[in-house]
């Protein structure tokens, strides 16, 4: 025990890379979106990380796809500020679902584009890596990212912040909570000047987001809960061309060519209404939930794009032992699913999956805890899809030393315009199967120095089969699936370390080897990812300086259209540092500097990435 409580007050002050679920035992005890419900981080067999809003205001990070860049076995890639896909474990990018209070962030089809979302008003970001579709479904056969936002403490809270640099952001919060329920309000602003990424000294490309969220829930009895979320997004932002028409010749400086007309428009809208009903003494709880989320899209002010999903969720839980739902040793959860999506601007493409989920969970006294799951997903416009996944945890109880693993598969069903295409030349195929993922990690944490410190490595493996490709036919082109498998394997490294009561290190390494089935690296999947990251308090606790190195090699990327050469990236290293110093109880000054040696990098082919950046702030609360 004395080994989870020292790691939590290291990670409590860490300000470099978060830490990996298995180490938040203390102060993350539990894994919101590790299965079917919540679960225990001691016990869950599957690898996970936790960013917590401490982490991010320690870091000074702005957005969601920047704080992703210390997670270890997550590949983030900008092809401008604009446009930032994020992959795990070398997988495909649309194979990452990315949730938003548990409700899936982008409408209809297709993976969800990183671009202003603010980490403003987060309580915590949990990325689980490994195939998770039995939790899930389709698109999250590689991984999960669920952002969680602030509903706030008990009585009532507030707060609130503005900063100015390249730009500015401001941001508010306000809740009231009892032991009955409570509200919460959420807003922020960003408006980034952004930077020129085509490399000509040509136009700064930024972005602005509006972000509100409401979220209440009450208990109308002593058994029953509602409750509600409602999180709304509208983005503009600036983009570049691509000189495609000479492409063949175009150099990695010119291949992006500046244009001051290009802008983007987009809407999100989640939201989530449930009811939570508890049986017997708390041994038997349902659940019943309905999620929306709608995406409308549109570019240099032509037609929108108008994306949907809904979803109907019941989920039973079980203590099979007699014991409470939230305290069992054995846990049976059975979840029952339908979902429909679509698009309005074209009634074709709509498509409806009926499901039905088993988990089963144990944890014996001897220290192992296993968790079992399986899906069947009964879909109508392709092939159904089954899917499992199991994990196995055991600690050791004399000297905390904790072994993990899991296994499971994975799917993605055909998008839209893979199904049902007939347009650009482009012939639908809707004997399409969906893509599948099969996968298994396992490792070993270990603390050492009397509990000051702890390292977790994992072994992962992964194999992507049945992808969906564009090939060309006689009149045009269509879609099929992939024959050959896409192999994936690599090592997670994750370390804390408590030097002085004052002085934190922390550390995420990741090794990365993604081939295709012709056997070559896989684009925009670095090999080697490094960050090293250390935390120093000061002046007795009020003021706090924290940075950290982050280090990329063996990045690959296709020169677009043209040769489509596969060309290896410069590897670079970047530094980034944050102060904060508290002027009183309730108000705070912080300072920021990204990319602080001015590191000209690049993450995609062609593209430029943003110099040294300097911002300052005030936050404050009551």
């Amino acid at each position: 025990m004395q080994n989870k409580v020292v790691l939590g007050t290291v990670l409590a002050a860490m300000g470099g890379v978060p830490a990996i679920a298995q180490e938040v035992m203390e102060l993350d005890p539990i894994i919101v979106s590790g299965g079917l419900t919540p679960i225990d981080a001691q016990v869950y067999g599957r690898s996970a990380s936790v960013v917590t809003a401490q982490d991010i205001q320690r870091q000074g990070i702005q957005t969601v796809q920047d704080a992703l860049r210390n997670v270890p076995g997550v590949s983030v890639n900008s092809a401008g500020g604009s446009y930032t896909q994020v992959r795990i474990r070398g997988s495909e990018a649309n194979h990452v679902l990315v949730l938003i209070d548990g409700v899936a962030a982008q409408g209809g089809d297709g993976s969800y584009t990183f671009r202003g979302l603010s980490t403003e008003n987060i309580e915590r970001i949990e990325v689980l890596r490994g195939p998770q579709s039995v939790y899930y479904g389709s698109n999250a056969a590689a991984g999960v990212i669920n952002i969680i936002t602030n509903k706030g403490g008990p009585g009532f809270s507030a707060n609130g912040s503005v900063e100015a640099g390249n730009g500015y952001t401001a941001s508010a919060h306000i809740s009231q909570r009892t032991d009955r329920g409570g509200i919460s309000l959420n807003a922020a602003r960003i408006d980034d000047d952004g930077y020129d990424y085509s490399r000509q000294d040509g136009e700064k490309d930024g972005f602005e987001r509006e972000e509100i969220g409401v979220a209440g829930d009450w208990f109308v009895t002593d058994d029953l809960r509602l409750g509600f979320t409602v999180n709304r997004a509208d983005e503009h932002f600036d983009y570049d061309d691509t000189d495609w028409m000479n492409a063949a010749t175009a150099t990695e400086d010119d291949y992006i060519v500046d244009d001051p007309s290009l802008f983007g428009d987009q809407f999100d809208l989640t939201s989530e209404i449930y009811g939570e009903l508890s049986m017997f003494g708390g041994t038997m709880t349902h659940r019943l939930a309905y999620q929306s989320t709608k995406t409308e899209y549109s570019y240099d002010g032509g037609d929108t794009t108008k994306l949907w999903t809904d979803v109907w969720k019941y989920r039973m839980s079980l203590g099979l032992d007699g014991r409470q739902v939230t305290d069992t040793s054995h846990l049976l959860n059975v979840l029952v699913e339908r979902q429909e999506d679509g698009s309005k601007t074209n009634d074709d493409y709509e498509r409806d999956a009926n499901s039905l989920a088993v988990e089963y969970r144990g944890t014996l006294e001897m220290g192992l805890s296993y968790q079992a799951g399986l899906r069947y997903d009964d879909n109508s416009e392709f092939e159904d899809a089954t899917t499992w996944t199991v994990g196995l945890s055991y600690l050791h109880p004399e000297t905390g030393i904790r072994f993990h693993g899991s296994a499971g598969t994975g799917i993605v069903n055909p998008t839209y315009f893979e199904l049902f295409a007939d347009e650009y030349g482009y012939i639908g195929n809707p004997d399409l199967e969906p893509e599948k993922n099969r996968g298994y990690d396992f490792g070993v944490e270990v603390p050492f120095w009397a509990g000051r410190g702890l390292v977790d490595v994992t072994y992962f493996n992964e194999t992507a089969t049945d992808e969906i490709i564009s090939v060309a036919t006689a009149t045009g082109y269509t879609y099929e699936n992939q024959s050959g498998d896409s192999d994936r394997e690599g090592v997670e490294v994750t370390g804390a370390l408590r030097a002085t009561e004052a002085l934190d290190f922390t550390l995420a390494y990741t090794w990365l080897n993604a081939k295709d089935p012709d056997g070559e690296t896989e684009v925009r999947r670095p090999e080697h990812e490094l960050v090293l990251g250390a935390s120093l308090d000061l002046f007795d606790g009020r003021g706090n300086l924290s940075g950290n190195v982050r280090h990329v090699a063996g990045n690959y990327d296709d020169q677009n259209f043209g040769t489509f050469e596969r060309k290896e990236l410069p590897d670079y290293t970047t530094v980034d540092i944050a102060g904060r110093y508290d002027l009183t109880k309730r108000l705070s000054l912080n300072a920021r500097v990204t990319n602080l040696l001015d590191v000209d990098h690049t993450e995609a082919w062609g593209y430029g990435s943003q110099g040294r950046t300097g911002y300052v702030g005030v936050r404050a609360a009551w």
